[in-house]
Protein backbone atom coordinates (compact mmCIF):
# COMPACT_ATOMS: atom_id res chain seq x y z
CA UNK A 1 0.00 0.00 0.00
CA UNK A 2 1.29 3.19 -0.93
CA UNK A 3 1.41 5.80 1.26
CA UNK A 4 0.77 8.88 1.56
CA UNK A 5 2.66 12.22 0.56
CA UNK A 6 3.05 15.34 2.37
CA UNK A 7 1.35 17.33 -0.32
CA UNK A 8 -1.47 14.61 0.32
CA UNK A 9 -1.24 14.77 3.82
CA UNK A 10 -1.79 18.22 3.85
CA UNK A 11 -4.61 18.48 1.79
CA UNK A 12 -6.54 15.95 4.22
CA UNK A 13 -5.67 18.84 7.06
CA UNK A 14 -7.01 21.14 5.18
CA UNK A 15 -10.42 19.68 4.16
CA UNK A 16 -11.07 18.60 7.62
CA UNK A 17 -10.15 21.69 9.11
CA UNK A 18 -12.53 23.57 6.24
CA UNK A 19 -15.49 20.85 7.56
CA UNK A 20 -15.00 21.86 11.35
CA UNK A 21 -14.99 25.49 10.16
CA UNK A 22 -17.93 24.45 7.65
CA UNK A 23 -20.05 22.94 10.83
CA UNK A 24 -19.22 25.51 13.33
CA UNK A 25 -20.42 28.26 11.10
CA UNK A 26 -23.54 26.65 10.12
CA UNK A 27 -24.26 25.94 13.83
CA UNK A 28 -23.83 30.10 14.43
CA UNK A 29 -26.56 30.41 11.91
CA UNK A 30 -28.98 27.71 13.37
CA UNK A 31 -28.75 29.83 16.88
CA UNK A 32 -29.25 33.72 15.12
CA UNK A 33 -32.56 34.60 17.36
CA UNK A 34 -31.87 32.60 20.13
CA UNK A 35 -30.16 34.86 22.23
CA UNK A 36 -28.53 37.34 19.79
CA UNK A 37 -29.92 40.98 19.62
CA UNK A 38 -31.88 40.90 22.89
CA UNK A 39 -31.93 43.93 25.70
CA UNK A 40 -32.49 44.09 28.99
CA UNK A 41 -35.78 46.41 29.62
CA UNK A 42 -35.76 46.29 33.07
CA UNK A 43 -32.44 46.75 34.40
CA UNK A 44 -32.58 44.90 37.96
CA UNK A 45 -31.47 47.86 40.13
CA UNK A 46 -34.45 50.25 39.48
CA UNK A 47 -37.99 50.84 37.35
CA UNK A 48 -36.34 53.31 35.15
CA UNK A 49 -38.64 53.17 31.89
CA UNK A 50 -41.19 51.74 33.24
CA UNK A 51 -44.15 53.57 35.08
CA UNK A 52 -46.86 51.69 37.79
CA UNK A 53 -50.16 51.93 38.23
CA UNK A 54 -52.67 49.97 40.92
CA UNK A 55 -56.16 50.01 41.32
CA UNK A 56 -56.28 51.97 44.38
CA UNK A 57 -54.58 54.93 42.53
CA UNK A 58 -52.15 54.84 45.93
CA UNK A 59 -48.83 55.64 44.21
CA UNK A 60 -46.59 54.81 47.38
CA UNK A 61 -48.30 51.75 48.28
CA UNK A 62 -47.49 50.71 44.29
CA UNK A 63 -43.90 50.95 44.99
CA UNK A 64 -44.21 48.75 48.13
CA UNK A 65 -46.22 45.97 45.84
CA UNK A 66 -43.62 45.97 42.72
CA UNK A 67 -40.44 46.02 44.95
CA UNK A 68 -36.81 45.66 43.19
CA UNK A 69 -34.68 42.88 44.79
CA UNK A 70 -32.13 40.86 44.10
CA UNK A 71 -32.27 42.31 40.51
CA UNK A 72 -36.02 40.92 40.56
CA UNK A 73 -39.38 42.60 40.64
CA UNK A 74 -40.73 41.21 43.51
CA UNK A 75 -44.70 41.35 43.73
CA UNK A 76 -45.96 40.91 47.36
CA UNK A 77 -42.89 41.00 49.24
CA UNK A 78 -42.27 40.21 52.77
CA UNK A 79 -43.63 43.61 53.44
CA UNK A 80 -46.99 41.73 53.40
CA UNK A 81 -48.37 39.28 55.29
CA UNK A 82 -48.97 36.00 54.52
CA UNK A 83 -52.33 36.63 53.59
CA UNK A 84 -53.20 40.18 52.37
CA UNK A 85 -56.85 41.42 52.21
CA UNK A 86 -58.08 37.92 51.19
CA UNK A 87 -61.00 37.43 49.38
CA UNK A 88 -62.80 41.00 50.53
CA UNK A 89 -63.52 42.06 47.22
CA UNK A 90 -61.56 45.24 47.88
CA UNK A 91 -58.75 43.92 44.89
CA UNK A 92 -57.30 47.61 45.41
CA UNK A 93 -53.75 46.05 44.49
CA UNK A 94 -54.53 44.93 41.73
CA UNK A 95 -51.81 46.61 39.28
CA UNK A 96 -49.77 47.03 36.56
CA UNK A 97 -45.54 47.80 36.01
CA UNK A 98 -46.03 49.45 32.46
CA UNK A 99 -43.05 50.04 30.16
CA UNK A 100 -42.67 53.29 28.61
CA UNK A 101 -41.87 52.51 25.33
CA UNK A 102 -44.46 51.18 22.98
CA UNK A 103 -43.61 47.82 20.53
CA UNK A 104 -44.75 46.32 17.42
CA UNK A 105 -42.60 43.62 16.35
CA UNK A 106 -40.62 41.64 18.53
CA UNK A 107 -40.03 38.55 21.11
CA UNK A 108 -40.55 39.49 24.71
CA UNK A 109 -38.69 36.78 27.49
CA UNK A 110 -38.79 36.88 31.19
CA UNK A 111 -38.79 34.35 34.08
CA UNK A 112 -41.15 34.12 36.78
CA UNK A 113 -41.74 32.07 39.68
CA UNK A 114 -44.19 32.05 42.39
CA UNK A 115 -43.84 32.96 46.04
CA UNK A 116 -46.70 31.56 48.90
CA UNK A 117 -48.33 34.81 49.70
CA UNK A 118 -51.97 35.35 48.61
CA UNK A 119 -54.57 38.10 47.99
CA UNK A 120 -56.99 39.87 46.79
CA UNK A 121 -59.60 37.27 44.93
CA UNK A 122 -57.35 34.53 44.99
CA UNK A 123 -60.35 32.32 46.00
CA UNK A 124 -61.83 32.68 42.45
CA UNK A 125 -58.31 32.84 40.33
CA UNK A 126 -55.22 30.99 42.64
CA UNK A 127 -52.03 32.02 41.62
CA UNK A 128 -52.90 34.84 39.15
CA UNK A 129 -50.76 37.54 37.31
CA UNK A 130 -50.26 38.02 33.62
CA UNK A 131 -48.33 40.18 30.86
CA UNK A 132 -50.36 42.69 28.65
CA UNK A 133 -49.05 43.23 25.19
CA UNK A 134 -50.08 45.55 22.51
CA UNK A 135 -51.44 47.94 25.27
CA UNK A 136 -53.28 51.25 23.86
CA UNK A 137 -55.28 52.05 26.76
CA UNK A 138 -53.07 51.46 30.42
CA UNK A 139 -55.56 51.25 32.76
CA UNK A 140 -55.34 48.54 35.65
CA UNK A 141 -57.86 46.62 33.43
CA UNK A 142 -56.05 47.73 30.17
CA UNK A 143 -56.84 47.51 26.45
CA UNK A 144 -54.61 44.96 25.20
CA UNK A 145 -53.79 41.19 24.74
CA UNK A 146 -52.87 38.86 27.52
CA UNK A 147 -50.44 36.07 28.10
CA UNK A 148 -51.69 34.49 31.38
CA UNK A 149 -49.81 34.00 33.99
CA UNK A 150 -51.34 31.27 36.47
CA UNK A 151 -51.40 27.90 38.45
CA UNK A 152 -54.18 26.60 39.61
CA UNK A 153 -52.97 24.32 42.93
CA UNK A 154 -56.36 22.78 43.08
CA UNK A 155 -55.90 20.59 40.51
CA UNK A 156 -52.11 20.90 39.35
CA UNK A 157 -53.10 22.66 36.56
CA UNK A 158 -51.32 25.02 34.48
CA UNK A 159 -52.56 28.44 32.62
CA UNK A 160 -49.66 30.41 31.91
CA UNK A 161 -50.04 30.97 28.31
CA UNK A 162 -53.39 31.28 28.05
CA UNK A 163 -54.81 34.37 26.15
CA UNK A 164 -57.36 36.76 27.59
CA UNK A 165 -59.21 38.98 25.04
CA UNK A 166 -60.76 42.27 26.85
CA UNK A 167 -63.29 44.73 25.40
CA UNK A 168 -61.51 46.68 22.39
CA UNK A 169 -58.94 43.87 21.64
CA UNK A 170 -59.93 40.97 18.75
CA UNK A 171 -57.83 38.07 17.24
CA UNK A 172 -58.07 34.78 15.41
CA UNK A 173 -58.08 31.84 17.73
CA UNK A 174 -57.83 28.02 16.50
CA UNK A 175 -58.95 24.94 18.99
CA UNK A 176 -59.00 21.37 19.28
CA UNK A 177 -63.07 20.30 18.14
CA UNK A 178 -64.34 20.93 21.41
CA UNK A 179 -63.26 24.54 21.44
CA UNK A 180 -61.61 24.09 24.82
CA UNK A 181 -57.90 24.29 24.09
CA UNK A 182 -55.00 25.56 21.77
CA UNK A 183 -54.49 23.58 18.97
CA UNK A 184 -52.59 24.88 15.59
CA UNK A 185 -54.63 24.59 11.96
CA UNK A 186 -51.88 22.31 10.86
CA UNK A 187 -52.83 19.78 13.24
CA UNK A 188 -56.71 20.47 12.71
CA UNK A 189 -57.52 23.22 14.32
CA UNK A 190 -60.84 24.76 13.99
CA UNK A 191 -61.82 28.60 14.01
CA UNK A 192 -63.09 29.85 17.39
CA UNK A 193 -66.94 29.02 17.05
CA UNK A 194 -68.39 31.31 19.73
CA UNK A 195 -66.26 34.27 20.96
CA UNK A 196 -65.31 34.29 24.42
CA UNK A 197 -62.69 36.15 26.64
CA UNK A 198 -60.94 33.14 27.42
CA UNK A 199 -58.80 31.09 25.53
CA UNK A 200 -56.29 28.13 26.97
CA UNK A 201 -53.17 27.13 25.97
CA UNK A 202 -52.25 23.58 25.33
CA UNK A 203 -52.04 21.38 28.44
CA UNK A 204 -48.79 20.74 29.14
CA UNK A 205 -46.67 19.57 32.43
CA UNK A 206 -43.72 21.41 31.20
CA UNK A 207 -44.22 23.87 34.23
CA UNK A 208 -42.99 24.92 37.87
CA UNK A 209 -45.58 25.36 40.30
CA UNK A 210 -45.15 26.47 43.27
CA UNK A 211 -41.82 24.58 44.05
CA UNK A 212 -39.50 27.99 43.87
CA UNK A 213 -38.60 26.78 40.54
CA UNK A 214 -38.50 29.59 37.43
CA UNK A 215 -40.36 29.33 34.46
CA UNK A 216 -39.17 30.92 31.08
CA UNK A 217 -41.92 32.75 28.87
CA UNK A 218 -41.78 33.98 25.77
CA UNK A 219 -43.82 36.29 23.50
CA UNK A 220 -43.17 36.66 19.52
CA UNK A 221 -45.54 39.03 18.15
CA UNK A 222 -45.48 40.29 14.66
CA UNK A 223 -47.63 43.52 14.22
CA UNK A 224 -50.96 42.43 13.86
CA UNK A 225 -50.06 39.45 11.72
CA UNK A 226 -49.47 36.96 14.72
CA UNK A 227 -48.54 36.21 18.22
CA UNK A 228 -46.79 32.91 19.89
CA UNK A 229 -47.09 32.11 23.48
CA UNK A 230 -44.27 29.99 24.44
CA UNK A 231 -43.54 28.27 28.10
CA UNK A 232 -40.55 26.69 28.84
CA UNK A 233 -39.07 26.42 25.02
CA UNK A 234 -42.79 25.12 24.23
CA UNK A 235 -45.22 26.62 21.73
CA UNK A 236 -48.47 26.83 23.70
CA UNK A 237 -50.84 29.21 22.46
CA UNK A 238 -51.06 31.21 19.16
CA UNK A 239 -53.48 34.46 18.02
CA UNK A 240 -53.75 35.97 14.39
CA UNK A 241 -54.80 38.64 13.09
CA UNK A 242 -54.38 41.03 15.87
CA UNK A 243 -55.99 43.70 16.98
CA UNK A 244 -54.57 46.41 18.62
CA UNK A 245 -51.42 45.40 16.62
CA UNK A 246 -48.75 47.71 18.91
CA UNK A 247 -48.46 48.77 22.06
CA UNK A 248 -46.89 49.15 25.41
CA UNK A 249 -46.18 46.03 28.08
CA UNK A 250 -48.04 45.37 31.82
CA UNK A 251 -46.61 43.23 34.05
CA UNK A 252 -49.42 42.31 37.20
CA UNK A 253 -49.93 42.41 40.51
CA UNK A 254 -53.15 39.86 41.12
CA UNK A 255 -53.51 37.49 43.86
CA UNK A 256 -50.01 36.05 44.98
CA UNK A 257 -46.75 36.64 45.30
CA UNK A 258 -44.60 36.54 42.08
CA UNK A 259 -41.48 37.20 41.19
CA UNK A 260 -39.84 38.43 37.39
CA UNK A 261 -36.56 38.74 36.45
CA UNK A 262 -34.11 38.41 33.01
CA UNK A 263 -36.79 40.98 31.09
CA UNK A 264 -35.54 41.53 27.73
CA UNK A 265 -36.62 41.90 23.92
CA UNK A 266 -35.75 41.55 20.61
CA UNK A 267 -36.93 44.03 18.32
CA UNK A 268 -37.40 43.47 14.22
CA UNK A 269 -37.40 46.29 11.58
CA UNK A 270 -39.53 43.96 9.39
CA UNK A 271 -41.65 41.10 9.07
CA UNK A 272 -40.50 37.69 9.90
CA UNK A 273 -42.90 34.69 8.17
CA UNK A 274 -44.32 32.46 11.42
CA UNK A 275 -42.22 29.27 9.92
CA UNK A 276 -39.44 30.58 11.02
CA UNK A 277 -40.38 30.39 14.60
CA UNK A 278 -41.78 26.86 14.29
CA UNK A 279 -39.04 25.09 13.50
Amino acid sequence: MKKPNFTQMLKLVLSFGLIIIFLECAQKVTNIGEDEGFKKIFNGENLEGWYLKIRSGDEEMAKKIFAVENGEIHVFNKDFPKEYKLNTGENDTHGLIYSKKAYNKYILRFEYKWGDRIANNFGRWQYDAGVYYHVTNDAVWPVGIEYQIRYNHLNNKNHTGDLIRPKGVNYDWYSTTDGKTFLHPDDGGIPEQKRHWLHFAKPTQNFNGVNNQWNKCEIIVMGDKYSIHKLNGEIVNMAFNLKPSSGIFGFQSETAEIYYRNIEIKEFDKFIPIEHFLK
